[in-house]
């Protein structure tokens, strides 16, 4: 049995643990873990672990915020109170960018790149709150349709570690949206960072007590609760497509909603007539962005028979010259991965596989002693020869990318579609008819042509096949968390 204390203050950061915020308070437990810093491995903080009775009191207090106060029918509170979160995250960038560095390791770039994505949403989601609509219509002398969207009730949001703010906000913005409150787990290996967002959401004035609760865990005892509990309505889950199976194995027996964005392993194609210099510049990009640990990675590399020397040569330089360091050192090209357990595991299943592969960049660990205690591993390039190749076929997630040459558009085609995953691609070709072919016949929720990682509030994104289910972003994603009611009126 733990016990708990409850605050309204928000934590010292200087020095008390990382807490949870739960019904409007700030609460402790008595486990407590310790954040490291991916670079070094050095202490960065330490954060409260959440136990079972405190995520259940989590969803209880959610469950009766819903029931009770006007938060799900009052759409004016709901858009002013997304439009405060946006203010306070903006003003807050810089200072949680460089947290961001420390404790995530992505470089400040990136990092700033994730938070530039994040205001942007709360405010589109702060206007759906107030244009989202239902319909009606009088379908016959004396009988009039009216149907009306609701919200469903508590909505689970589960966020991984790689990018933990802009995620966070992806899935429970539009859920505040559409009147849910929310219950959100947040992954300890950026608690440090969920604290400090979490402060600057309960900042808000206009928030009221229960609407949002957070709370984060190493384990997935939470996790399993929201995904199991007959109170939580909905669930949004970004994560592996393995716990995305289990999680929907779990869910049936409460019939939930699912949101889940799940792995991807992403096909850069590049053709003949591509621009090259612009091609290879991002495929780097795609490969080192988040140091790989993002599921629309550039993780797989198709390349036009006719140019594959050329892009092989260009690639094998470009790779070879990116700077690994520490995310908040100037000039850091490339951060370390998340912890030395996520590198280890890496570079166990690149060495198990390389015997199927041709090593065109080796990648792996640094030489340079000063990094030797960090989670890095340097950007690696393989040659494979068939799809089948558990290269080509396992999300890596890290800065490792396969390369293979295709003949004709209809193999390249069969070969991007040859893995389990569809959630994302990218088409190089200065032909715009052949860029609409290929997105037409690509498995992929979202196809880039002549770019890569161009995300849009308004546009929903998701996967095919086990990439996921559902959309997020755009109005789509508003339905995630809505129910519809079609009343009938006859007169």
């Amino acid at each position: 049995m733990t016990s708990s204390v409850t605050d309204s203050r928000p934590p010292r950061r200087d020095t008390a643990p990382a807490r949870h915020y739960i019904g409007g308070q700030w609460v402790t437990s008595t486990a407590t873990g310790v954040s490291r810093s991916p670079a070094t491995g050095e202490a960065l903080g330490t954060y409260y672990e959440a136990d079972e009775a405190q995520v259940r009191e989590a969803i209880r207090v959610a469950k009766q915020t819903f029931a009770t106060h006007e938060w799900r029918s009052n759409r004016q509170l709901r858009a002013q109170v997304l439009n405060e979160m946006a203010d306070r995250i903006e003003a807050a960038t810089d200072e949680l960018a460089l947290l961001l560095a420390r404790e995530n390791g992505k470089i400040l770039p990136e990092a700033h790149f994730e938070l530039s994505l994040t205001p942007s949403k709360l405010r589109y989601y702060a206007a759906q709150a107030l244009t989202d609509s239902g319909r009606g219509d009088r379908v016959r002398p004396g009988v009039y349709s009216i149907l009306l969207s609701e919200p469903v009730g508590v909505a689970g949001v589960i966020v991984p570690w790689n990018s933990p703010v802009v995620l966070a906000v992806r899935s429970f913005a539009p859920a505040l949206a559409a009147g849910c409150t929310v219950v959100m787990k947040m992954a300890a290996q950026t608690a440090l960072v969920n604290t400090r967002l979490t402060e600057l959401l309960a900042e808000c004035p206009s928030l009221p007590a229960g609407v949002l609760n957070v709370f984060t865990e190493s384990g997935s005892t939470g996790a399993e609760l929201l995904v199991s509990s007959p109170d939580v309505a909905a669930l949004s889950y970004t994560g592996s497509t393995r716990v995305g199976r289990q999680i929907m194995a779990n869910a049936g027996a409460t019939l939930k909603r699912l949101s889940l964005e799940l792995g991807g392993k992403t096909p850069m194609i590049v053709f003949g007539d591509a621009d090259l210099a612009a091609a290879v510049g991002t495929i780097v990009a795609g490969i080192t962005t988040f140091t790989g640990q993002f599921c629309m990675t550039g993780s797989r590399v198709l390349v036009h028979s006719s140019v594959a020397d050329e892009v092989r040569t260009r690639l094998t330089e470009a790779l070879t010259q990116v700077k690994v360091g520490p995310g908040d050192a100037e000039g850091s090209q490339m951060g370390p991965l998340i912890d030395i357990a996520g590198r280890d595991r890496l570079e166990a299943l690149i060495e198990k596989h390389l015997g199927d592969a041709e090593v065109i960049v080796r990648g792996g660990r640094p030489d340079d002693e000063s990094l030797a205690r960090g989670a890095y591993y340097r950007p690696a390039l393989l040659g494979v020869r068939g799809t089948d190749s558990p290269l080509v076929q396992n999300e890596l997630f890290g800065p490792v990318a396969t390369f293979e040459v295709f003949d004709t558009e209809e193999e390249a085609v069969r070969m991007a579609n040859a893995t389990q995953y569809g959630l994302a691609a990218s088409v190089w070709t200065r032909d715009g008819a052949r860029g609409l072919r290929m997105a037409d016949a690509l498995d992929a929720g979202t196809v880039w042509t002549n770019g890569w990682a161009v995300v849009l509030d308004q546009f929903e994104e998701g996967g095919y096949k086990q990439s996921g289910l559902g959309r997020l972003n755009g109005h789509r994603a508003l339905e995630e968390f809505q129910e519809y009611k079609h009343v009938v009126q006859i007169v």
